[in-house]
């Protein structure tokens, strides 16, 4: 990612330029694996971050070479993945997750050749898998740069305090947030970084 190219970018809104200047955000690194990065997302949905944490470590504890090999993955049941704390929802989430990277052969698939919008429609297929959840992937193990949540609940809050807009809810607010967020391309996946960190400081 080319930060400074990004931020200067930002600034030119005169809201993001207060929320760039006050906020120190630190580029997550990656590894680029899809399917183990959509696997993590499902154990930490809903959780906090520690629960989910301790839940994930048992999880991959549960492969020799700590890796979760969808082949292997395949070999359990529901109760040998309960085991480890996750609900029977979450465990046959992951189940699909495998079966499907499987079936389709994507664990050696060149995610860099996709669009947006292509990853999104095919894991999105996969039942457990939810649109918010692949805009993280996209975000966060793929690294895209335009990538706006604009359903994650932090991202509202945060354009909710920035642009004084507390009284709008619902689709209202979103029609909104992406109004706030246009000039902010290509770089809505930055925005957002600095966003989250800005509305938790």
């Amino acid at each position: 990612m080319n930060n400074q190219l990004a931020l200067d970018h930002l600034r030119k809104d005169s809201k993001m330029k207060l929320v760039v200047d006050t906020t120190v955000v630190e580029w997550p690194a990656t590894d680029g694996d899809v399917y183990a990065q959509l696997l993590r997302s499902i154990v930490y949905q809903q959780l906090s971050g520690k629960a989910a944490g301790t839940i994930h470590r048992r999880f991959l504890e549960l492969f020799p070479d700590g890796y979760p090999h969808p082949d292997t993955i395949q070999t359990f049941d529901l109760a040998d993945l309960r085991v480890v704390g996750l609900s029977r929802q979450k465990a046959s989430y992951i189940q699909n997750v495998a079966e499907y990277f499987l079936e389709h052969k994507l664990l050696d698939r060149d995610w860099t050749t996709a669009s947006d919008e292509v990853i999104l429609k095919e894991l999105t297929t996969i039942k457990g898998v939810g649109k918010w959840t692949v805009q993280m992937i996209l975000m966060f193990t793929l690294q895209r740069m335009d990538v706006f949540p604009v359903d994650d609940l932090g991202i509202q809050q945060a354009i909710q305090q920035l642009f004084s807009l507390e009284e709008l809810k619902g689709r209202e607010l979103k029609k909104k947030m992406q109004e706030v967020a246009a000039p902010w391309r290509p770089y809505r996946t930055v925005a957002s970084l600095y966003l989250w960190r800005w509305k938790d400081a």
